[in-house]
């Protein structure tokens, strides 16, 4: 049967003709070499044209990658050797190499050495760390050495191929070939060895459109392969799949079976002739170049041949050899996470196919081998034949008895290994895919079908890659090229539709699945744990989804293919392409919790959660948070951050606040302070604002609660602590004017308390006058002796006595701080003649005893000083660290001023906090520790209160006239 290898195009690149390939072995770059002289690297994953050198005006023949010193070599038809750093793109190295042209270059994969030949029908050896010495010269051919190829199980020995029609074997320090293999009847043009495996086996390829297979040990012909209509230009053995390649001038490459040299398949891209080809050990890929481009294919899947059964016994395929490794065997008390482990292997025997896919059955008892259209069950543990038959693909059913194989559109159901049952699918089939239903892949899309009775059950229209079932049968993942879906299986609809025929159409019963979720990543191995999937995706992430949310566990440096997860031990394992197994913990009790919470099991949730390890809660909690359980989110979390942000969103003010005590950060306290106003706790809002040192925020507080004693506190803490602005608007507001005009000419903002006196306090005028000018003549003597003080100039300020008398006369009303509920019967200030009320009142005979009560009031009996202030009773709950002062801010230029300035009386005492959300007034406590924390504050940052929120615009200030007549 054939092999049936997919071969997919990576990369196609047109170009002038190449005449050289070569395959980087770990960036995804293409080498080729042209005609023309120029040298192209490309990017095959990005599909783009990443370097290009100008070698010459001259064909370049030969070139190779050299990664370990950042190099590409080129071998020309000018005789030159040149080396590049193809990532600088300078030239390293060139001389003269040969008396003719260059054809093959040949790099030693651990020795500093590189091999040329040349049509000067000699082969030399160049040691780089000798300066490009040449150490040896090999001479025997009698015509161009067309190539050379170094053995890769004897680095010291090496072949060629020369148009004298002979292959020669050499070994590095003799003068003479070991042997020369003869049979060819015209020139050779290629030779390669072959990599697996124990043959001595070289292959040939030659203008007599013939390639040979040659044992170099009894150096005899093996086999012929005929079929090219014209020249052999390149061939090679495979070095990781069971195939020859050969290509030929006339524009095809072909593939032949390396045991049984059957020909496989004829690839023909029409791209004209093939010169060239490259392949790699470790990677499926195989570069090819041609007369108008170059190619690279991909050649089967790189996914090793390999699984592992619940018990942690892995099976896989090195070539046709099976082997065993046993996890079990391990001591993984030192393991980490994504080391290598050292696993003890097993030789089981030689498989009579080559395997393509190992895939033990759900029971493990079972192991299938598929490859070149036939499929062998084994029993896992001794590898005895069970049953066997050809087939393009085979899977197992979730009944471990079960199976199904794909002959062309014919499908076969086994059980127990008879077969039980075969049909055609209505739409054809070019894939199946097993687990609690059987999958089939069509060109109408995916259809679920019965295995009992292959009922349809339902179609969808999706062309998916694989298909994965969980254990328990209900939850279900199709991935395609470009994304995977989460569908739930509901087994009670599809067994009510069957009995009632309710609800089943031509494409099955509708609501047979729903989808759970659509993710947009790429699936290349997944598994079931439970109700989460864990895959690994393109971009080398082991990652997990459960119940909407993704997880990742890690992120890979190389692809890595899932085999299993072993609940006893916690682990998950993955294997690469080289059969290296790591493993990765993945404790199942988080696992178990977070599908018992899926499934709304609260009460096996509750049961699992102690036996969660402290680390791994924070998980759990965010998987908590994502499916909208806050409550239980905030009761797992151990993370202070994540315990806050679930306690603001959820209005627990209680453990916010402990929290925020915890840590004092500025940004907890400022979200507490607003989730505290939103739920009208005003005094906890008012000790979150202190500890965030957010004067504004207590401004704003203050004035929206009309409390004037917590406004006074804040103008005497604000003004010691160098926020200006907040301080002269406190005051301000409280009426207190001699204090906003004394912090004017303490910042020497001499200008603006001179026009802020002569507006609201003219008696202040003349003090304020001297200050300036003294303060202006350091500057400007002459501007200092023009500005004109009242007392001395009265012509120049017209009623000015008549200011000075409605200053007294309106004191009563500013100092006397009103209720709120009075601001309604006031007049307005636009709307008073000041002038004209003190005419009435002198009428009356009141004016005198106005005056005289005025100026024996205190100012609403505020004390003066911040030592007044911190003997005061306290009205909030406040403890904070102290701090050094913090250097004082400038005011803003010419704050304006409200219309109104008697300020409103304060609050009535707000009701201490009863809900348990709330918290509970500790002011006693607090205050019988320290009187005097209640007016301390950290110092301010400078984000804290933003002194823009203060500043007003020239025009909006101060018109004389409009003031007076307050």
């Amino acid at each position: 049967m054939p092999l049936r290898l997919d071969v997919k195009r990576k990369l196609s690149a047109r170009s002038d003709r190449v005449k050289s390939v070569d395959i980087h072995p770990t960036e995804p770059w293409m080498l080729a070499s042209l005609y023309n002289g120029n040298v192209h690297i490309w990017n095959y994953e990005s599909q783009t044209l990443i370097k290009s050198f100008e070698v010459t005006d001259l064909p370049v023949r030969a070139s190779r990658f050299v990664p370990r010193k950042n190099w590409v070599l080129t071998g020309s038809d000018d005789m030159m050797l040149r080396v590049f750093n193809y990532n600088t793109l300078e030239k390293v190295h060139g001389f003269e190499a040969h008396s003719d042209y260059l054809r093959s270059i040949a790099v030693h994969p651990q020795q500093p050495y590189v091999l040329t030949s040349s049509d000067d029908m000699l082969i030399k050896l160049w040691d780089w760390d000798k300066k490009w010495q040449c150490t040896q010269v090999f001479e025997g051919h009698t015509h161009y050495v067309m190539q050379i190829v170094i053995n890769p199980k004897d680095n010291n020995q090496f072949a060629s191929a020369s148009l004298d029609r002979t292959i020669k074997v050499w070994q590095l320090g003799s003068q003479t070939p070991n042997f020369t293999l003869e049979g060819h009847e015209k020139g050779v043009n290629c030779v390669d060895y072959f990599h697996g495996g124990e043959k001595p086996y070289l292959i040939s390829g030659a203008d007599d459109r013939l390639v040979k297979i040659w044992d170099y040990q009894n150096k005899t012909c093996v086999q012929t392969l005929e079929g090219h209509a014209q020249n052999i230009s390149c061939v090679g053995f495979h070095p990781e799949l069971p195939i020859i390649l050969t290509g030929s001038e006339d524009g095809t490459v072909r593939v032949w079976h390396a045991n049984t040299y059957r020909l496989e398949s004829t690839l023909n891209y029409g791209l004209e002739r093939v010169w060239s080809m490259s392949m790699m050990k470790g990677s499926n890929n195989v570069a090819l170049g041609y007369d108008e481009g170059s190619m690279l294919i991909k050649l089967g899947r790189e996914e090793p041949a390999m699984s592992m059964d619940n018990n942690g016994k892995i099976i896989f395929a090195k070539h046709s050899e099976i082997q065993q490794a046993n996890l079990k065997n391990l001591n993984d008390a030192d393991i980490k996470d994504g080391e290598r482990l050292s696993l003890a292997i097993k030789d089981m025997g030689s498989c009579e196919i080559f395997p393509q896919t190992i895939s033990h059955n759900p029971n493990g008892r079972f192991v299938v081998v598929c490859g070149d259209g036939e499929y062998i069950i084994y029993t896992a543990m001794a590898l005895r034949n069970k049953s066997f038959g050809s087939a393009q693909e085979f899977v197992w059913a979730s009944d471990s008895s079960e199976y199904g194989v794909r002959d062309g559109n014919k499908i076969k159901l086994f059980k127990n290994f008879k077969e039980r049952k075969s049909f055609k699918p209505e739409f054809g089939a070019e894939n199946i895919f097993g687990g609690h239903l059987l999958g089939v892949r069509s060109v109408s899309g995916l259809t679920f079908y019965d295995w009992e009775s292959t009922e349809l059950i339902r179609r969808i229209e999706i062309q998916p890659k694989t298909v994965f079932w969980s254990d328990s049968g209900e939850l279900c993942c199709i991935s395609t090229e470009e994304s995977y879906f989460i569908l739930k299986y509901k087994a009670d609809k599809v067994a009510e539709a069957q009995e009632t025929k309710e609800g089943v159409t031509e494409d099955g019963i509708e609501d047979a699945f729903d989808v759970q979720g659509e993710i947009e990543e790429i699936v290349k191995t997944g598994v079931w744990v439970g109700d989460c999937f864990i895959y690994t995706n393109s971009v080398n992430r082991l990652n997990y989804y459960v119940g909407g949310e993704i997880v990742t566990i890690a992120h890979l440096d190389r692809p890595m293919y899932l085999l299993g997860y072993i609940p006893k031990d916690n682990k998950l394992y993955l294997a690469d392409k080289d059969m290296g197994v790591v493993s990765y913990s993945l404790l199942l009790s988080v696992l178990e919790y977070q599908t018992a919470v899926m499934r709304q099991d609260f009460e096996t949730a509750k049961q699992v959660l102690p036996t969660i390890p402290r680390d791994q809660r924070n998980r759990v909690a965010h998987f908590l948070e994502k499916q909208g359980f806050k409550q239980q989110a905030l009761a797992v979390s151990c993370d202070p951050e994540h315990r806050f942000e679930l306690a603001i969103q959820l209005g627990e003010l209680r453990t916010a606040y402990e929290i925020a005590m915890e840590a004092e950060v500025e940004r907890k306290w400022k979200q507490l302070a607003e989730l505290a106003i939103s739920k009208c706790q005003f005094q906890l809002a008012q000790e979150c604002l202190h500890h965030a040192q957010d004067f504004g925020g207590l401004l704003l507080l203050a004035t929206s609660s009309g409390d004037a004693d917590m406004i006074t506190r804040l103008a005497v803490t604000a003004k010691d602590k160098g926020k200006n602005n907040v301080a002269f608007l406190a005051y301000f507001m409280l009426g207190r004017l001699e204090e906003c005009l004394d912090l004017l000419c303490e910042t020497g903002r001499y200008p603006e308390a001179a026009f802020m006196a002569r507006t609201y306090a003219p008696s202040h005028v003349s003090r304020i006058v001297k200050l300036w000018r003294e303060d202006l003549q350091k500057v400007n003597k002459k501007a200092a002796d023009s500005l004109a003080d009242p007392s001395e100039y009265e012509n120049l300020f017209p009623e000015f006595q008549e200011a000075v008398m409605a200053e007294k006369f309106l004191k009563h009303d500013r100092i006397k701080l009103r209720p709120a509920a009075e601001y309604k019967h006031l007049p307005n200030n636009a709307d008073r003649d000041v002038f004209e009320e003190m005419r009435a009142a002198k009428e009356s005979g009141t004016l005198d005893s106005l005056i005289e009560a005025a100026e024996n009031m205190r100012i609403a009996d505020l004390p003066d000083t911040a030592n007044e202030i911190e003997h005061a009773p306290p009205t909030t709950v406040i403890n904070p660290p102290q701090a050094k002062p913090a250097e004082p801010e400038p005011l803003a230029p010419r704050p304006s001023s409200p219309q109104t300035q008697p300020a409103p009386a304060p609050p009535e005492p707000a009701a201490a906090p009863t809900s348990s959300n709330d918290v509970p007034d500790s002011s006693k406590e607090k205050d019988e520790k320290d009187d005097d924390d209640d007016l301390d504050f950290d110092d301010a940052d400078d984000n804290l209160a933003d002194d823009d929120d203060f500043n007003f615009d020239d025009d909006e200030l101060l018109d004389d006239d409009d003031l007076l007549n307050d």
